[in-house]
């Protein structure tokens, strides 16, 4: 995939996440917060579950690949981490304000790139860097109220929690992005949801509002089933932390809603906060990453072409006439320069 096509996927992915708060915040009136997460989950589960039964019934298989037992611990680590993240983030709600939260959850942006930085070596330049300062400042002035809105105590503490296990969570779901992005969000989204179901009814958080619970179940498969479904996509090429960067402009698009929905009055602090963001995608856009660069004997299985000078193999298959294609392969070791992101066949050191 063309690095510019990932970062128009990354952008729908934010687009249509963005439409999850306002949205959410009218359905709230209606259903409990943590019967509302479950729901927004199992929504994208089931939904991208039906999309897919769908598309194997009307074509032929799909041409990605599979998850198998070796990406196990990062399908469960994926699954545990969504489950604790909007806990912390609901203990943090009843120990501090909902504004000092708000402004805390744009830690995750910090918490994904350093994440990335420090355990899987994705490669960072000065120029990402100075992108990711940009949209992670205009993301605190966009829900930054007054000095009163930041005070640091133990809810502070479980935001920061839920942003790290968030962070994780992005760069767990990067290792799974090789293989078929639409298995990966049913997975997610079923896994998570049940969990978060089980968590509301132990919580007694129940409500029979078929309506109310079926929008929330329409809300999750476009807000969350297709927006992780883009989000994945555009992870396998641009990696985990570009991607965040990416996706940071959801806040945005969220208030921008809510000024439609609710005649919510446009402020400095959002044409200032949104001019930042713009600058901050602008550098994010223009990272250049070139050098000569090494490429170690390789063997993995997924969704590739023969056409981006990394996958040089021969073979006999049927499917192998088809532009893109997967099964098991193997690289073998050569060197050449050429523009690239942390994708899988550039995890190399810097």
């Amino acid at each position: 995939m063309s690095q510019k096509r990932a970062v128009g996927l990354a952008i729908l992915a934010a687009a249509l996440y963005g439409i999850s708060s306002p949205v959410s915040k009218g359905l709230l009136e209606h259903l409990p917060p943590t019967l509302m997460a479950a729901l927004l989950y199992l929504g994208a589960g089931l939904g991208m579950l039906l999309v897919n039964l769908s598309r194997s019934i009307a074509t032929r298989p799909s041409s990605e690949a599979r998850l198998t037992r070796r990406e196990l611990p990062f399908i469960l680590g994926m699954i545990l981490l969504d489950i604790a993240a909007p806990v912390f983030l609901m203990l943090a709600l009843t120990l501090t304000t909902a504004a000092n939260v708000s402004l805390l959850n744009n830690f995750e942006i910090v918490a994904t790139t350093l994440i990335a930085l420090a355990i899987f070596r994705e490669a960072i330049g000065r120029t990402l860097w100075v992108a990711i300062t940009l949209i992670t400042t205009a993301s605190f002035i966009l829900s930054f109220e007054d000095l009163s809105s930041l005070s640091f105590s133990i809810g502070s503490l479980f935001a920061i929690l839920a942003c790290l296990c968030w962070g994780f969570e992005n760069n767990f779901t990067r290792k799974l992005s090789l293989k078929d992005p639409m298995q990966i969000v049913v997975i997610k989204g079923l896994g998570s949801g049940t969990g978060a179901l089980i968590l509301a009814v132990a919580m007694r958080q129940v409500s029979t509002d078929v309506l109310a619970i079926s929008l929330a179940l329409l809300l999750g498969f476009v807000a969350y089933g297709l927006s992780i479904y883009f989000y994945v996509s555009a992870q396998r090429t641009l990696g985990a932390a570009r991607t965040s960067a990416y996706y940071a402009i959801a806040p945005f698009i969220g208030v921008l809603l809510s000024i439609i929905l609710y005649g919510q009055p446009l402020s400095a602090s959002f044409v200032i906060a949104l001019a930042i963001m713009l600058l901050g995608a602008f550098f994010a856009a223009i990272e250049h990453h070139k050098h000569a660069h090494w490429h170690e004997p390789l063997a993995h299985d997924h969704r590739h072409h023969h056409h981006d000078g990394h996958h040089t193999h021969s073979h006999d298959r049927p499917d192998a006439q088809d532009p893109e294609h997967s099964h098991f392969h193997t690289h073998e070791a050569h060197e050449h320069t050429h523009r690239h992101t942390p994708d899988t066949h550039h995890q190399h050191n810097h």
